[in-house]
């Protein structure tokens, strides 16, 4: 059974950055894609980027692209998101999912688990 746990979400200002985290326990992930969903008050969850677990290929929208950064070490099973520059409409909860294929989507159904989320709130 997999299991995804996300951390290092808060409250930060306008500006700053934050490192989310999503720890993964269960099979071997690499033949697993990976994906970051947030989901703001009132909003449908939106992806927001995704990695391929067995060659690291990220995957952006055109919003996050040159914001957010994903990746993901082997090693602790774990994988990251690094938000710079962040913006009041970022605020929402940020979920991790897994899918058991190796390509990344974008919609939520594809995805087999998630995670519960963390908080980030972006204060003006």
């Amino acid at each position: 059974q997999v299991q995804l746990v996300e951390s290092g979400g808060g409250l930060v200002q306008a500006g700053d950055s934050l490192r989310l985290s999503c720890a993964a326990s269960g099979p071997t992930f690499s033949g697993y894609s990976m994906g970051w969903f947030r989901q703001a008050p009132g909003k449908e969850r939106e992806f927001v980027a995704g990695i391929t677990w067995s060659d690291g290929n990220p995957y952006y929208t055109d919003s996050t692209k040159g914001r957010f950064t994903v990746s993901r070490d082997n090693a602790k099973n774990t994988m990251y998101l690094e938000l710079n520059s962040l913006k009041p409409e970022d605020t929402a909860v940020y979920h991790c999912a897994a899918d058991s294929s190796r390509l990344v989507a974008i919609t939520t159904i594809q995805y087999d688990y998630w995670g519960q989320g963390t908080q980030v709130t972006v204060s003006s």
